[in-house]
């Protein structure tokens, strides 16, 4: 694949991304708990996030641990595709 098409491919990927998280971010509706963690691992590996989760709760907490040490062998190309894919499929449906 020539390295010109592989660079725009992958700047589609990075504005659809984009675009999938302004989406989520001003989502007016309650998500399910499932998705939230979901979503927050997906954006966590892109943004090469690695901080511990710190809300006020350890619950919660553990949850998004466990999301993150579910997703941990994905790439970030392959989280940011998943994100979009989850997006696409559980909130504009």
């Amino acid at each position: 694949m020539p390295a010109l098409f592989k660079k725009m491919k992958k700047k589609k990927l990075r504005t659809d991304f984009s675009k999938a998280v302004d989406y989520v971010n001003e989502f007016t509706d309650s998500l399910p708990p499932d998705l939230m963690l979901k979503l927050y691992a997906y954006y966590k590996i892109v943004t090469k996030n690695s901080d511990n989760p710190k809300s006020e709760t350890p619950l919660i907490d553990a949850f998004k641990a466990n999301a993150l040490i579910q997703a941990k062998n994905i790439s970030r190309e392959n989280a940011m595709k998943a994100y979009i894919k989850l997006v696409k499929k559980e909130l504009k449906e």
